[in-house]
């Protein structure tokens, strides 16, 4: 039965010592941290292979919905503002990479499970997201964590998170939704437990212009990405980052800012 349900998620089907899924968590939990949301409504997770076993959690700056299966986000969710990118832009950078005390400790991940692997512990929230010691300190929570190729985490995807941080210093503001995406029947996996992602998407809504779109990059070196409407996102992930959205704005072509190259 587990073996069917890895399969149709997209991992490996034979693949050990996988925990036993738990039922989803209710998604009216997630709104204990409306104020991340677009209209105070949480991504919706519309594969319900997706949901098995996940938790919501409220963090600072933040929150994450955890695949227990996985041992990786299925998304974390932030509110930019430009006010915030600019107390951001003050903090000094201090790692604490900790395993998330708030997940029980049969599903969570662990430092062990990162340790000379060879994959960064990648943020979905990014720390430079965050504009105070609180949410510096969760950002490194490893429930906001994935395994994630050094030079996609260093290079590209660093570059779409600061285009990401120009737009709501630009527009005011901006509503964020990244996540881990797994294609593909050979999916790799540290001790295993924690599944290596084959890409890695971040879904943006600008309420200045009323428009929403996503970028989608492999989790590889290079700098190889697409940008994507949120519905097609949505086709391809099981998850809707922006369920109060009009149909009309989901289904727009997206027009997101290119990431700056030379700068990374």
């Amino acid at each position: 039965m587990l073996d069917a349900l890895l399969c149709a998620f997209h991992l490996h089907c034979a693949h050990p010592r996988v925990p036993k899924p738990r039922p989803a968590a209710p998604a009216a939990s997630a709104t204990a941290c409306p104020e991340d949301f677009v209209g105070g409504r949480p991504p919706r997770v519309v594969n319900p292979k997706v949901a098995v076993s996940t938790y919501p959690l409220c963090l600072a700056g933040f929150a994450t919905l955890f695949s227990g299966v996985t041992r990786t986000p299925v998304y974390s969710a932030e509110h930019l503002t430009a006010a915030r990118i600019e107390a951001a832009r003050g903090m000094v950078r201090v790692d604490t990479f900790h395993p998330e005390p708030r997940l029980p400790v049969d599903v969570r991940s662990e430092l062990s499970d990162y340790r000379r692997s060879g994959y960064d512990r990648g943020h979905m929230a990014p720390n430079g997201d965050m504009g105070d010691a609180a949410s510096q300190g969760d950002s490194f929570s490893l429930a906001n964590m994935v395994p994630q190729n050094h030079a996609n985490n260093a290079g590209l995807w660093s570059a779409i998170e600061e285009a990401t941080r120009n737009t709501a210093v630009t527009d005011g503001e901006v509503y964020v939704v990244t996540g881990p995406l797994y294609q593909g029947a050979d999916i790799a996996v540290l001790q295993d437990r924690v599944y290596v992602p084959t890409g890695i998407w971040k879904a943006v809504y600008d309420p200045v212009p009323n428009q929403a779109g996503a970028y989608v990059a492999d989790n590889r070196p290079g700098w190889d990405y697409r940008r994507v409407s949120i519905d097609e996102l949505t086709k391809l992930t099981g998850v809707d980052p922006f369920p109060a959205l009009p149909a009309g704005v989901k289904a727009a072509a997206p027009d997101l800012p290119p990431p700056t190259r030379g700068r990374y």
